[in-house]
């Protein structure tokens, strides 16, 4: 595989890159990277850009495949990876979207400034710890029969708000509603609704977490306004996905995939980027099998803001004023969009893998209460750093079809965190500097701040590039990961 250097790079922008179509011979289309030159430095140590350069291969991709400055390695696409092919016969590839099918955040806002939560956060944490199972494997307070996990695939947030753990204006403010209209229940494996059948309101393992924080700054005050923040206003950040089901979805597809790519005549240079043509038999059972794992995932974190609620309770009263849903965003999926490309309106099959939509405004699917102010963007950081709100602007979707970073985005593997870091030590520093966490020290050294890109500096890259408007700064004061 060709090595990329950074001489192999076109600067289009100081913040917007290209490795041209004529680097490879099989690249359909050119390789884009929006960051910021430091960062762009830090992308070239690993294989984040071969990847890149793999997308463009696809069958059927149009104008450019494109990552984020939080990129990193991933399987088949670098996560922070964004491609659209053409609708109906192009490609789609789980590796596209990966493993964690519609992982995603949710953003949560309090009426409560800061100075009335903060004597209460070791003791919110803690109840929030109680009320939300979290780990690997650990189950909910659910065993779905098999009618339920049929409504909940099918129907995704709005069963929950149905059975009482959440209300219509929870399913305003989520992307799609919570449902994508494609979901095909039967097309969901036994193993899959096996994985899943306890696992809704739970966080599961890795980099999800529930963080309680405060609005530190705001950049952009009519904005903020819209979305309904204010300087010193308490926040609660919520991140995960579909869970084992999600994780099962995309191996079946894989396995199937793989299977059926000589059948249409498909030689990818990496068999993670198993693919078939969208509108095949085997492209149309996978997409209707993720349509209905992503909405287990909104399922999902629909119930889980419902515990945080309960916690809420638990701690400040039956009468306490409780968390409202500012928005909700997945970053692990694949739609159908319209977008723009070399002047011609075209439908498309974007896949969005650790990437957010950021439309603009007046787009129809912002929830009408933000439609002035273009859609929120949620950008989490790490458990010791700052999380940002963004405002997808209007040229976002002349850019990377309307997408957008999904975090911070890691520097460091796993192991290499575990080698470098002193979890203990770290837990104490934190909880000098006000931040609470419950957490296994082994997941304390994994999801470190050193572990993870400047977070500050992807915020940059992304507004310098005209994909969004810096809204608020949020800064942590607890958090319970998985």
């Amino acid at each position: 595989m060709k090595k990329i250097r950074k001489t192999d790079i076109i600067a289009l922008s100081p913040y917007w890159w290209e490795i041209p179509a004529s680097f490879r011979a099989d690249m359909h289309v050119p390789a884009q990277i929006i960051a910021e030159e430091s960062l762009l430095d830090e992308i070239l140590d690993d294989r984040s850009l071969q990847q890149l350069v793999n997308v463009t291969t696809l069958p059927g991709i149009l104008k450019a495949a494109f990552v984020m400055p939080d990129v990193h390695e991933g399987y088949g696409f670098p996560i922070g990876g964004v491609a659209a092919t053409a609708y109906p016969n192009g490609a789609i590839s789980p590796g596209g979207i990966g493993y964690d099918i519609n992982c995603g955040v949710r953003l949560l806002r309090t009426p409560s400034p800061v100075a009335d939560i903060r004597p209460f956060v070791p003791q919110l944490v803690s109840e929030l710890n109680r009320q939300i199972p979290s780990g690997m494997g650990t189950p909910g307070r659910f065993t779905l029969s098999e009618e339920e996990m049929d409504e909940v695939l099918l129907t995704g947030a709005e069963w929950a708000v149905k059975q009482g753990y959440g209300t219509q204006e929870d399913l305003e403010f989520t992307e799609s509603h919570g449902r994508l209209p494609g979901a095909t229940p039967a097309k969901v494996s036994v193993r899959a609704r096996q994985r899943g059948r306890d696992q809704l309101g739970t966080l599961g393992s890795g980099n999800h977490f529930v963080e309680v924080g405060y609005v530190e700054e705001i950049f952009e005050a009519e904005l903020a306004a819209g979305y309904g923040l204010f300087e010193g206003q308490v926040t609660v950040l919520i991140h995960t996905g579909s869970r084992g089901l999600g994780h099962q979805v995309a191996t079946d597809a894989i396995r199937n995939m793989v299977e059926a790519m000589p059948r249409y005549g498909i030689s990818l240079p990496d068999r993670e980027l198993a693919c078939v043509p969208f509108d095949s038999p085997e492209g149309q059972e996978y997409f209707q099998a993720m349509c209905a794992a992503a909405n287990f995932a909104w399922c999902n974190r629909q119930v889980i803001a419902w515990e945080v609620r309960e916690a809420w309770k638990a701690v400040f009263g039956e009468g306490a004023a409780l968390p409202e849903l500012l928005y909700d965003v997945a970053h692990n999926i694949a739609k159908v969009e319209t977008h723009e490309i070399e002047g011609e309106t075209r439908k498309v099959i974007v896949h969005r893998k650790g990437a957010t939509r950021a439309f603009g405004p007046g787009h129809g699917e912002i929830p009408e209460a933000h439609r002035a102010c273009g859609q929120a963007v949620l950008i989490p950081g790490s458990m010791g750093t700052s999380s940002y709100v963004l405002a997808g602007t209007a040229q976002s979707s002349g850019i990377a079809f309307g997408s957008c970073c999904h975090g911070a985005g890691r520097r460091l593997s796993r192991t290499a965190a575990k080698k470098q870091v002193n979890a203990p030590v770290l837990k104490r520093e934190l909880e000098a500097a006000g931040i609470y966490l419950e957490a296994s020290y082994r997941r304390i050294a994994e999801e470190a701040p050193i572990a993870y890109k400047d977070v500050d500096l992807v915020v940059q890259s992304v507004t310098a590039a005209g994909i969004v408007k810096p809204v608020a700064r949020l800064r942590p004061l607890a958090a319970i990961k998985g």
